[in-house]
């Protein structure tokens, strides 16, 4: 019976660590690592709280916030401008990247008035966009399509031009319509290159919401962290970049990782980070 005992604890543990990677208990170790070094670091540094919170009081203003239902709604906020700010721009950058790369007429013409607006920072904009339509959700989705735009666009380009005239030829020749060898030849051979695209345009569309939301947004991630640095609630500030940050890796999980496998699984065109580990 003790034998029993013994496999049956052995196999628990064995399924508890099936549960959670080696990665992930690494990231655990990690966290847990900071935690401790943030907590020890605090009677060294000896400031007040309002200049540097301790991990308690940072946790206790976030689950004030859940509480309260603040955290929720500014998080369900944030999320739902992120995406359809990057809806729109990716579908805008594929579609003129797709124009401009098949099109050397389009190229011509697009190419100078792109190259100018891509130099003035969406940074630049939101002051004037603000002045034309006022705080609110216009202002945030017309800045996030503009910051994920350019690079989707110039990654589109550059497949679309990489693929090899050879295989367009070939398909010309079995009676491919431009549709087909768009659908057929055009998108698998330059997935690759809009998918960097897209993972440049998915970063920097974050970094400009929350910037976004601390100048024309009400609510928000970003608007939590604008709000706690105005008002001296140092430690709602910190709540929001922790928040941040989770947002991040969790847009990552739903965002870029099924990218990644669609692109490895469907064309093999690509090759995840933690395959080459």
């Amino acid at each position: 019976m003790k034998t029993a005992a013994i496999n049956d604890r052995n196999s628990g543990i064995a399924s508890l660590r099936s549960l959670v990677s080696p990665r992930a208990w690494k990231g655990v170790l990690g966290l847990l690592g900071i935690l401790a070094l943030w907590q020890t670091s605090i009677p060294l540094i000896g400031v007040s709280e309002y200049f540097y919170p301790s991990p308690a009081a940072v946790a206790r203003a976030a689950i004030h916030l859940v509480k309260t239902g603040i955290l929720p709604a500014y998080i369900g906020d944030s999320l739902g401008r992120y995406l359809a700010g990057v809806s729109i721009g990716v579908t805008l950058g594929i579609l003129f990247g797709l124009l401009i790369g098949f099109s050397a007429g389009a190229s011509r013409m697009l190419s100078p008035i792109i190259n100018f607006f891509f130099a003035i920072v969406e940074v630049a904009w939101i002051p004037l966009f603000v002045l034309w339509w006022g705080y609110g959700l216009k202002v945030i989705l017309v800045a996030l399509s503009y910051i994920v735009f350019f690079p989707v666009l110039y990654n589109t380009i550059l497949g679309v031009r990489s693929v090899p005239q050879v295989l367009i030829n070939a398909a010309y020749s079995l009676g491919a319509t431009r549709l087909q060898l768009i659908q057929e030849v055009i998108l698998p051979a330059a997935l690759p290159s809009i998918f960097t695209g897209l993972r440049l345009g998915a970063g920097f569309a974050f970094r400009g919401l929350i910037f976004s939301e601390m100048i024309a947004a009400k609510s928000g991630v970003g608007y939590l962290i604008f709000e706690g640095a105005s008002n001296q609630q140092t430690d709602r500030t910190i709540v929001g970049m922790i928040v941040m940050g989770l947002l991040w890796l969790f847009i990552e999980r739903i965002y870029i990782r099924p990218l990644e496998a669609l692109t490895v699984d469907r064309w093999g065109l690509a090759t995840r980070a933690e395959d080459r580990e």
